[in-house]
Parts: structure tokens; sequence; C-alpha cells
């Protein structure tokens, strides 16, 4: 469930970097909202998977409750996924 939920916070981060960089601009830059709605919908379903999963790792990972936090505040931050997944999820 580790391995998924490292796929899912890849995504989940990429998706929010692509809303923040690529689809925000163009909208509000170039009025052309269409990119915006396609990766907007896409990085939501992605964030809901994202906090569903973590409070499922949580036993399996033996996390407190602010380990937990922090995990779930990750995914609120730019590049936040990517520190999450180096810091908590991979082998070391």
């Amino acid at each position: 469930m580790v391995s998924a939920f490292r796929i899912i916070s890849y995504l989940e981060g990429i998706s929010y970097l692509l809303i923040l960089f690529v689809t925000m601009p163009l909208k509000y830059l170039f009025a052309s909202p269409e990119p915006n709605k396609v990766i907007g919908m896409a990085h939501g379903f992605l964030f809901l998977i994202y906090i569903v999963f973590a409070f499922l790792i949580k036993s399996e990972k033996k996390w407190n409750v602010k380990t937990l936090a922090i995990v779930l505040l990750c995914s609120i931050i730019p590049f936040g996924t990517f520190w999450m997944d180096g810091k908590y999820l991979s082998k070391k």
C-alpha cells in the first residue's frame, strides 16, 4: 500500500504544480480556462485519494498524530508531497 501511496503523492504533487505554474497563468493571463478545468478536476480527485491513503497508511507506518498532520499538510504546500515522500515513505 505504501508504494501506491508514493505514486499517488507524486501525481498529486505534479498536478498541484501544473495548476500553480501552468494552468492558472493560462487562465488569468491568457483567458484560457479550459486546461484549468481538466487539470483541476484530476487534482481534486488525486487530492482526495491522497487524504484517504494517508489515513490508511498511518497505522501501517505507525505514525503518530503529529506525523499524520505533517503528511496531510504537505498536500497543500507546493513541492510538499515530494519532500514528504523522501522523509516519511522512502526506504532507508
